[in-house]
């Protein structure tokens, strides 16, 4: 056993092989939930050893189980405990923090995976995901459409060509005509060309992030002979063998969104070029060049749309290509433009001189009218799916999808307003020397007031409710602990825990709240800044006073806000970089918002899942068949969600050896009602029928977890009746001190928790026939009848 320990902990590589032959020895696999834990802490012992992963994600069991399988008569009346740590994939080092500044990204990115589910209509399928993908593409010309204004408009044209910015800022003096007497650099197309670097540089940096974090996380291929074979696949895409591995799609759209980037630079640098070689009496030479150059730039742009639009993920196979030609010489050729474009702009040009802004304000109202059509689009495609298969526990009806990237599409507004606000009130600090950014970002940051203000009456709303919730509750609370003397402060915490619990539910309504008052605040904005080209200030001059006074301060109390929310962001980052504690709770973030895979924007933060479900999969998969033992996969919180979709990717002769055990699981309160399509009721009652038992634990106090809540017909109960939180009501023998509300956490806490699990691994013992239901119960404090396991036996 110490060679094996000394194995295990060396490299963290396989620990011993499983001796030839079938052993039938039972196993018990732990999958933690979100924030992470110890693996000490999940096996109740502090001797731990590694068996099989490294310092990202990892398999532990107790130093005395290390070589396990080669005693398979020790374990013969208990199973072999495992812990798969997995925290790290998501709040391990400091460099996460910055995945902040991704969000939008990662939004739009679940808004693919939020489509209704539908049955026979792989074209309307299709077109939903294009719409997606189409979405998040304009989020990236967004973000280094921002980064061009700031440093090209802001920075280079407006400051530089003002003497009066340029003493401000004394590291912008070389550039400034005024300043260094008309240096090399000072010409306003050389200006443009080495400010151009700053953007240039933002794309190789998000192109980078993606080519490294998909080395580092999604490449692992999941085991073959999954879910390929299984007739009831179809009934969630989870099941697909090639579901966890979208190697080719994520490369193409890395390709994709590369060249978009670096053409909308290139844009960025040759429009103002151009517009000075199209006046009267301009150089015609470069009149044609610019011409053709701009022709370029559209046959390329259009060569990007026609990647993205191209057919999206294979989940039905493994598919081990790429796109070669694409993915290598569509980003060349952009990049190719870049430099010609960096060479235009840089041309020699006497009399042109920096005066106004940049004509950005038709970029930005471009983008904007895009997402708010591509919005639209998506809404009637989701309906359309939704009634073909109505679903009355999908979010929003169906709607979900676009209300979140119609959010996405809000977040990369604020964010690109924000960062174009902030910095020109900090080259501009009296307001009297640069016109600042495009008007269209001055009307979208007048919007932010009214937004803020449907917010909070929401947040005043949810409050009311929680109050009448809580009070309703009280008498509930009785109920639950009857015989106990009454004590008016602790059933109102009980009461308000519950009540909070609860408000998990009105989520889909507030999301589409805020989603539709943000399309309409949005279309406003863009409309006041088409129609009148000005500010809100500027629009309402000669109007009353009133409305006067409104527009000015909705203008400067939305531009002080959006600037604020950008620098909270970006401090935000800066923290989590340092704090490690602040990094865990940002790691909480992307436990839930990056388990899907990259299928709408290749810049998005990675997928853990395309790491945690393959080696989940491999893990039980390698286990079953070397031993001939069954187990349990036992998952919290996030854990059960991995643990399922890991299920999913077994073998049906696998999966029938295999017993699940959820509890705080978000599986159908979170996961069915905002990807139907994934794990609506089909997908979980197939799931159901194709493990061995599945068991459910959820208190009426967790905001997270809840009831599976299978219809009836679909075998028995998963459910076990909502567990008591606290566990006593008052002081106790067994409880002299007042026992906790536990809500989320420590659900082994619960006896409850000791009979399911008990009950779960008495069906897995080679020599003891699986317990069925007589009207006794098998396991002492186990339901019985149809709120148990079927007692099929499946070995």
């Amino acid at each position: 056993m110490e060679r094996a320990q000394e194995q295990a902990a060396a490299g963290g590589q396989d620990g011993p092989a499983p001796r030839p032959g079938t052993t039938g020895t039972a196993l018990e696999l732990l999958v933690h939930g979100v924030g992470g834990t110890t693996p000490g802490e999940m096996l109740d012992d502090p001797r731990t050893v590694r068996i099989t992963g490294d310092d990202v994600a990892a398999v532990f069991r107790r130093a005395e189980d290390a070589d396990a399988e080669s005693r398979p008569g020790d374990h013969r009346g208990r199973p072999v405990p495992e812990a798969y740590v997995w925290c790290n994939l998501t709040s391990g080092n400091g460099t996460r923090a910055l995945w902040l500044l991704l969000l939008p990204f990662m939004v739009v990115n679940l808004a693919h995976w939020m489509r209704p589910a539908a049955s026979g209509r792989i074209r309307t399928v299709r077109l939903y995901g294009l719409l997606v993908r189409l979405t998040g593409l304009t989020l990236t010309v967004l973000l280094v459409a921002a980064a061009c204004e700031v440093a090209l408009d802001l920075a280079a044209w407006q400051c530089a060509g003002t003497r009066a910015c340029a003493e401000r800022h004394s590291w912008l003096g070389f550039l400034s005509p005024a300043v260094s007497g008309g240096g090399w650099w000072s010409p306003p197309g050389r200006r443009l060309a080495l400010a151009a670097v700053v953007p240039a540089a933002l794309t190789g940096l998000l192109w980078f992030l993606s080519l490294r974090t998909w080395s580092a996380y999604e490449s692992q291929r999941p085991p073959a002979g999954g879910g390929e074979s299984d007739p009831d696949a179809a009934r969630t895409a989870l099941g697909r063998p090639g579901f966890w591995y979208g190697r080719r799609l994520v490369a193409r759209l890395r390709a994709a969104h590369t060249a978009a980037a670096l053409v909308t630079v290139a844009a960025a640098l040759t429009a103002p070029a151009a517009r000075f070689d199209r006046a009267p009496g301009g150089p015609a030479l470069l009149d044609i060049l610019g011409r053709l150059l701009a022709a370029a730039l559209a046959a390329c742009a259009v060569a990007v749309v026609g990647a993205v639009c191209r057919r999206g993920r294979s989940e039905r196979r493994l598919d081990h290509g790429l796109d070669v030609r694409l993915v290598r010489w569509l980003p060349l050729a952009a990049l190719a433009l870049l430099v010609l474009a960096l060479l235009y702009a840089g041309w020699d040009r006497p009399g042109w001189t920096s005066a106004g802004r940049l004509p950005g304000d038709a970029a930005f109202g471009g983008i904007t009218l895009v997402q708010g059509l591509l919005v639209v689009a998506l809404a009637a495609v989701a309906h359309l799916l939704h009634r073909i298969r109505p679903d009355r526990r999908a979010a929003m009806y169906g709607l979900g999808g676009p209300a979140v990237a119609m959010l996405a599409c809000a977040l990369g507004g604020v964010m690109s307003g924000g960062v174009a606000q902030r910095v020109s009130d900090w080259l501009d600090g009296t307001g009297a020397f640069l016109d600042g950014p495009p008007v269209l970002l001055t009307w979208q940051a007048s919007v932010i007031p009214p937004l803020l203000a449907v917010v909070l009456a929401l947040s005043a709303w949810l409050a009311h409710r929680a109050w009448r919730l809580a009070r309703a509750e009280r008498a509930a609370v009785a109920r639950d602990y009857p015989g106990e003397p009454g004590d008016t402060e602790r059933t109102r915490r009980i009461a308000r825990a519950r009540a909070l619990a609860a408000l998990t539910d009105r989520g889909p309504r507030v999301v589409a709240v805020v989603s539709a008052t943000t399309l309409l605040l949005g279309s406003g904005a863009l409309a006041g800044a088409l129609i009148t080209g000005r500010t809100p200030a500027g629009a309402a001059d000669g109007t009353p006073a009133f409305v006067q006074g409104a527009a000015e301060t909705a203008q400067a109390l939305g531009s002080w806000l959006i600037g604020l929310g950008f620098v909270l962001l970006v401090t935000c980052g800066r923290r989590a970089y340092k704090d490690a504690s602040t990094r865990r709770t940002i790691g909480i973030l992307w436990d839930v918002g990056t388990f899907w895979p990259r299928a709408a924007h290749p810049f998005a933060p990675p997928c853990y899942a395309e790491r945690a479900v393959p080696d989940l999969t491999w893990r039980m998969a390698t286990w079953t068949r070397a031993t001939g033992g069954r187990l349990v996969i036992s998952g919290h919180s996030q854990g059960s969600v991995l643990a399922a979709a890991a299920a999913w990717q077994l073998a049906t002769a696998e999966r029938k050896r295999v017993a699940l055990l959820t509890y705080g699981s978000p599986l159908e309160r979170l996961y069915g009602r905002w990807f139907p399509a994934h794990f609506g009721p089909d997908a979980l009652g197939s799931l159901h029928r194709d493990v061995d038992c599945w068991r459910n634990l959820y208190r009426l106090t967790d905001p997270i977890g809840g009831p599976v809540g299978l219809p009836g017909d679909r075998g028995p109960a998963v459910d076990r009746e909502p567990l008591k939180d606290p566990l006593a009501y008052g002081r106790t023998e067994h409880h002299p001190l007042p026992a906790p509300i536990l809500g989320h956490s420590d659900y082994q806490a619960d006896p409850a928790f000791a009979e399911e699990r008990q009950r779960l691994l008495a069906r897995l013992r080679p020599d003891v026939p699986a317990p069925r239901h007589t009207g006794q119960e098998s396991v002492p404090g186990a339901d019985s009848g149809p709120q148990g396991c079927s007692g099929r036996s499946s070995a």
